[in-house]
């Protein structure tokens, strides 16, 4: 199983995330592109971080919304979508190859995650955009979301992921985040339902029944309060039960 978490999000003097504790944690990082968080100098400091840790690096490519962190859904063209994500790929990649790493797989965040995870239009502008720039990239999506079989039937690679700390609906969709119960806190709790996952690709969803989750990967989102602690005890709960940790792809 791999683990992974967003950073690269800090933003000239603000800080988000603990970057260099949650490299220490994870196997894979998907890493802001300026989009939607995230500034040049910063982002080669988090790239350089985990290159010298060997963590594997992806792309988190998002919508132009710096002000609402990518967290507001954009009616994106698709031909500019296509445009935007190419961009922002190759520009973390420039990143990346500067610091000794390369990106390795694509990850949308926030609201296009949510958007594409559906299908339709903006799901095809975004899948043509990594096929643009390198076929064969993997894409991360929401598992048994539409956009995995969308984009594996367009010849991608697809890596499906559950969230550690995200409340789950009796359909396997996520809770909104407008609503209770959308972020979990409790790190014993999240590591216990990560654990099952792992052993029997179900997870406990808000109403208390249990859904089947196929995934490859788990995310931790590096904003959360207290992320760093949740994923150091995911990583403990898996490591005492003798669940291997490691990344999908090679950086």
């Amino acid at each position: 199983m791999d683990l992974n978490s967003d950073m690269g999000e800090s933003f000239g003097a603000w800080t988000m995330g603990d970057d260099a504790a949650m490299l220490d944690i994870v196997t894979s990082a998907n890493i802001a592109c300026g989009f939607h968080a995230g500034d040049p100098a910063g982002l080669l400091d988090t790239l350089r971080a985990a290159a010298a840790r060997g963590v594997v690096v992806g792309a988190h490519v998002g919508y132009r919304d710096l002000a609402g962190f990518g967290r507001r859904a954009m009616d994106v063209a698709p031909r500019d979508l296509t445009a935007e994500v190419i961009y922002q790929i190759g520009a973390l990649d420039g990143l990346a190859r500067a610091a000794g790493t390369r990106v390795a797989y694509v990850k949308p965040h926030g609201a296009l995650y949510n958007t594409i995870a559906q299908g339709g239009a903006q799901a095809e502008a975004t899948i043509a955009a990594i096929r643009a720039y390198d076929a064969a990239l993997p894409l991360m999506a929401l598992a048994g979301a539409p956009i995995v079989a969308q984009a594996r039937a367009a010849g991608l690679i697809v890596i499906a992921e559950a969230f550690a700390d995200r409340g789950y609906r009796p359909d396997g969709q996520l809770v909104s985040r407008r609503d209770p119960g959308a972020v979990l806190h409790d790190p014993e709790v999240i590591a216990a339902r990560m654990l099952r996952l792992a052993r029997e690709g179900m997870i406990e969803a808000e109403d208390g029944s249990l859904v089947p989750v196929t995934a490859q990967s788990i995310c931790v989102h590096g904003d959360s309060p207290g992320a760093v602690r949740i994923a150091r005890r995911i990583r403990a709960a898996f490591d005492a039960e003798g669940v291997a940790l490691s990344s999908f792809a090679k950086g």
